[in-house]
């Protein structure tokens, strides 16, 4: 299993100077398994990238699923510059879950108007199946890949996902809260024995309980989820907007005297399980 991150960086994009080691671009992780299955978690600024490299790299049909993970603008905004989703011939499956009110379709549909874009949803010639999925839900696609959602605490709601092929699975948990000391159990059961763990820490320790109720967790709390779970390796993600690489690469050197297995997750870098 291949797991490459696109983007990596929470809230808003951030390119720059400061920030070119790590990566600016809001959060897009494709995971392809052994048997070329591509699947997408989020569709931040990053997406735009993935969908040229794709177009590239496989050329012809491409069928491929999308897991939103939630549908804060930072997890959608990238989806319209998609371009496999502009063309007939690839097919893209997208799941998430219904936000509130308001169903997956027309929340994905809502940022692709024209008071902001001169295209519609509509525009997307791609085959798109949009579905709504629940918690708990198995999914199981092509020859041997489960997807398993779990909901997890985060303003508005938000999934978790483990993706699994052939022994091998990959945790992503984008945005997610635990109680203040301690940890959320069914993120450490969804990430029991897992061979990579992608964990929300945006915030450092001292942030985190500066910023109890954004909704985000910090490096430490993401170690902690990787030990308790038994994870062999622990991507630290979604950073921050105001953490520039020398402040992230500092957050690293001390999540590492904590978990040997933990490292940035840096846009470009690709991870192989």
């Amino acid at each position: 299993m291949r797991i490459r991150f696109w983007g990596v960086r929470g809230s808003i994009p951030v390119p720059g100077p400061s920030t070119v080691r790590v990566g600016g671009n809001t959060p897009c992780v494709e995971v392809e398994t052994e048997k070329r299955q591509v699947v997408i978690l989020d569709a931040g600024t990053g997406i735009r990238l993935l969908g040229l490299d794709l177009a590239a790299r496989r050329g012809g049909r491409l069928m491929a699923v999308l897991l939103f993970s939630h549908t804060h603008w930072d997890h959608i905004q990238g989806l319209p510059f998609f371009s496999p989703a502009r063309l007939r011939h690839n097919r893209l499956v997208i799941l998430g879950e219904r936000r509130m009110d308001s169903h997956l379709e027309q929340v994905l549909g809502g940022q692709m108007v024209d008071a902001y874009l001169p295209f519609t949803i509509e525009d997307l010639r791609a085959d798109l199946l949009i579905k709504e999925v629940r918690d708990g839900e198995k999914i199981v696609v092509g020859e041997c890949t489960t997807i398993l959602p779990r909901s997890l605490e985060h303003p508005g709601g938000v999934f978790g996902y483990r993706i699994a092929c052939q022994g091998k699975a990959v945790v992503y948990a984008s945005d997610v809260s635990h109680p203040l000391g301690g940890l959320d159990p069914g993120l450490v059961d969804l990430a029991r024995g897992v061979d990579l763990l992608i964990h929300d820490a945006q915030f450092t320790p001292e942030e985190r309980l500066r910023y109890a109720d954004w909704g985000h967790s910090s490096w430490l709390e993401a170690v902690r989820v990787a030990q308790a779970a038994g994870a062999a390796r622990l991507a630290l993600f979604h950073h921050d907007p105001l953490h520039d690489d020398d402040c992230l690469e500092e957050i690293e050197r001390q999540a590492r005297e904590q978990y040997a297995g933990a490292f940035l997750a840096r846009e470009g870098m690709e991870i192989n399980i």
